[in-house]
């Protein structure tokens, strides 16, 4: 099932994508349980309506370094446990929102990534039942002001301007297996990212059990599990898409605050 946040008529509406149609569904909040979804009867048609963001997250939980390819092109060594670092909910946005690069930063830069919803609350599981805490996977674009980041921390300053976070454009339920996943990255239609999920060097099981060791998790959370090497910069006019089949086509264009 792929889950959908909309706009209709300036009010904020919930459903499930199917062949271009959406059937509206009942408000998960705030308890995102899938047996307790229901149809509404109404149904809209995606290209009359805005998508949104597909969840409202209080907290994006980003893993750094987590595809040796990355690592190597960012001269760091892989990391002996997960580094986390947290974006705010105020970068979020959905597909086609603009991506606005800050006044502060002269190097923007974008990051292809998979995105783990939380579906439950979550604290202190075990990466054999971590899984199970998910409701689905959606696309993701760590965007990143490179200049503002420096090579001994502080990465959260440099990942968390409003708009850094695009998500979506849909919750797919279905993946039973979130490192056989393919992510790629396209920079105005030119691939510049693609790897297998299964080169994550801590597997997305693992990534919840440490996560959840120290914060709670709440329904809608989502955890980004790091991007892969290609990441490159990001110019006013550029357009940026984030594809992993099965879950499908995240796309924001790239504007100024000036």
């Amino acid at each position: 099932m792929k889950l959908v946040r909309f706009l209709d008529n300036q009010v904020v509406r919930f459903g499930k994508l199917e062949d271009g149609t959406i059937v509206e569904l009942n408000d998960p909040d705030p308890d995102w349980s899938i047996r307790q979804l229901f149809e509404t009867g109404r149904q809209f048609e995606v290209d009359a309506v805005k998508l949104l963001a597909p969840c409202l997250p209080s907290k994006v939980i980003c893993l750094g370094l987590n595809y040796r390819s990355h690592a190597e092109e960012m001269n760091h060594d892989l990391p002996k446990k997960p580094i986390i670092f947290l974006k705010p909910s105020t970068s979020v946005i959905g597909t086609g929102e603009p991506i606005i690069c800050p006044p502060q930063s002269k190097r923007v830069d974008y990051e292809a990534e998979l995105g783990v919803v939380i579906g439950r609350r979550t604290y202190r599981v075990r990466a054999e039942e971590a899984l199970d805490y998910v409701i689905g996977y959606t696309c993701a674009n760590d965007v990143t002001a490179r200049d503002k980041q420096p090579k001994e921390g502080q990465w959260t300053y440099a990942k968390s301007f409003d708009t850094f976070c695009p998500l979506g454009p849909v919750i797919e339920t279905g993946i039973e297996d979130p490192e056989s996943l393919i992510v790629r990255g396209y920079l105005n239609g030119k691939l510049v990212q693609e790897a297998p999920t299964a080169d994550h060097y801590f597997k997305v099981a693992a990534i919840i059990e440490f996560v959840s060791g120290c914060m709670t998790l709440l329904p809608g959370d989502v955890i980004l599990t790091g991007t892969p090497s290609g990441i490159g910069l990001l110019s006013l006019g550029d357009r940026f898409a984030v594809a992993i089949d099965g879950i499908g086509v995240l796309e924001n264009t790239v504007t100024s605050m000036d």
